[in-house]
């Protein structure tokens, strides 16, 4: 069986550097550390950075999209989980509010698995019914939201300017998001067009659990060895 070469590449992100998903680098920390006043433009630039390597944002993404074909849907799924994902950055950067970091990538795992399984039809045969989708999908943001939180939280970022860099960091994690995006959905379109989508979407999706399970397990043990 071939796998699409888009895949493949998620998953082995997903299952080598997981501790990535919503890390900043040491030098982009440090570069945030000594920012003093509104500077946009990197700003801007770090966000969309954080996407392109959010690879638990992508896989989730991924099952949020891989069955929908209708672009009007695809815009409204994206809007919801980039509203949920905006509010909590932001509240949880510009309040103080904290969450373990550890715990909430956990969720975040857990967010890709149960998309993954949904896209199986595994919630629905569980639960009987077939939750709100676009629920679901803002209420995951909210949780992804907080995962980037927790980590700009760690650094000691300059009062001096927060609001603008926080709107702008966030304006470049959503254009980030769109860039990714519009490659995952050329890729998608072009695999729906061939005869081996409908042998292989099952394989694919028990693949982004699998990478769900183990982005989930990674920070379980982190959680496990700091108390």
């Amino acid at each position: 069986m071939k796998v699409p070469a888009l895949f493949v590449l998620l998953f082995s992100f997903a299952f080598v550097g997981p501790t990535w998903a919503h890390g900043v680098a040491g030098g982009d920390a440090a570069f945030l550390e000594a920012s003093r006043g509104v500077d946009i433009g990197p700003y801007l630039y770090l966000g969309a950075k954080h996407m392109f390597t959010g690879y638990d944002h992508l896989l989730f993404l991924l099952g949020v999209l891989f069955y929908v074909f209708r672009m009007k849907d695809v815009v409204i799924y994206i809007t919801l989980f980039s509203l949920g994902h905006s509010a909590t950055l932001l509240l949880g950067v510009l309040t103080g509010l904290h969450l373990d970091a550890y715990l909430v990538d956990a969720v975040i795992g857990l967010s890709v698995v149960y998309k993954a399984l949904d896209n199986l039809g595994g919630v629905q045969k569980l639960l009987g019914f077939v939750p709100n989708q676009r629920a679901i999908v803002l209420a995951f943001g909210l949780v992804h939201g907080f995962g980037l939180a927790t980590k700009l939280q760690d650094i000691n970022l300059s009062p001096d300017g927060l609001i603008a860099n926080m709107v702008a960091f966030n304006v470049g994690v959503e254009l980030g998001q769109l860039s990714a995006l519009a490659f995952i959905l050329t890729a998608l379109a072009l695999w729906r067009a061939q005869p081996s989508f409908s042998r292989q979407a099952a394989f694919i999706n028990v693949l982004i659990m699998a990478a769900g399970f183990a982005l989930t397990a990674i920070q379980l043990i982190g959680f496990w060895r700091q108390v």
